[in-house]
């Protein structure tokens, strides 16, 4: 089992027990706003699922059918779960109202409220794991369960706050109008995940940091080449696709042209990890003088 698809599978173990303390705090509180706080909890082990199958699928090596593997299967995962955390908003919005109108006081009991902090704090801490960790090893899904339990920890955060303002003032409605905000930044969370997903199907280009990284290496290790130009490049998951035209003198030898494409690419696969170079040459009347100088 690889280790990417290890930290997926101890997401859930984590998303489990913070559910089960989160629902404890509610049940000890009677708190809509803890509620809806725990119920957002429940859209994170459905996301970490999701991750797990989205992980294992995209591990898979290419094959005839996928000759350029299945990384895409992430975002797949990631877009789901942006659509779950909508129902989960829709659904929090659903109970912040029937507790407005009730109307009905809670028990803001200490112990309710420190077993919700410590359900914070250690989703904080996985949260920071996964985002870092998926990151460093390019995966769309870990980072975007990482998100979402990074928004849990700062609704968390202002549920608690507002929590005890209302065990402070007495005013009761404030719980409810918490979990309402609680919905609202769900909501937003899970657009901005499903919209970043959708960036990653449709073939984005790298960033321009990493362009120029690209552009840099070609100047560099293309010695005996003219140019280069029509760079191009999508990203699928942990892999970027890099493509574009090398001008070698017309009297190279194929040889000699093609030492010159291994050399760029073993650069390129030093500096990016998990790039996938297609290189096409052409004879020096081919040249665009607006490209990648060679040095």
């Amino acid at each position: 089992m690889s280790l990417r698809l290890r930290i997926a599978f101890a997401s859930i173990g984590v998303g489990v027990v913070v559910l089960g303390l989160k629902f404890a705090a509610y049940w000890l509180t009677g708190s809509v706003a803890l509620y809806s706080d725990a119920l957002e909890t429940v859209i994170n082990v459905a996301s970490s699922i999701a991750a797990v199958f989205a992980v294992w699928f995209a591990s898979k090596p290419a094959d005839s059918n996928h000759p350029y593997g299945h990384d895409k299967a992430e975002y797949f995962a990631a877009v789901l779960v942006g659509v779950m955390i909508v129902l989960a908003a829709i659904s929090i919005f659903q109970s912040a109202w029937l507790g407005f109108i009730a109307n009905e006081p809670a028990n803001y009991s200490p112990l309710g409220l420190g077993v919700n902090a410590a359900a914070a704090l250690i989703n904080g801490v996985w949260a920071w794991y996964l985002i870092r960790f998926g990151k460093k090893h390019r995966s769309p899904a870990l980072v975007a369960d990482g998100r979402h339990l990074r928004t849990d920890v700062v609704t968390s955060v202002g549920v608690l706050a507002g929590v005890v303002l209302v065990a402070l003032t007495g005013w009761t409605r404030l719980d409810p109008i918490l979990a309402g905000l609680v919905g609202l930044n769900v909501l937003w969370t899970g657009w901005d995940i499903m919209k970043e997903s959708i960036s990653g199907l449709m073939d984005e280009a790298a960033s321009a940091d990493t362009l120029d990284r690209i552009r840099n290496l070609i100047s560099e290790q293309g010695e005996g080449a003219l140019e280069a130009h029509d760079l191009r490049t999508r990203i699928a998951g942990r892999t970027t696709f890099i493509e574009f035209h090398l001008v070698v003198p017309g009297e190279m030898t194929v040889d000699t042209a093609h030492d010159i494409c291994d050399r760029i690419e073993q650069a390129i696969g030093k500096g990016l990890p998990g790039s996938h170079v297609t290189i096409h040459v052409e004879p020096e009347y081919k040249a665009k003088h607006s490209g990648i100088v060679v040095l």
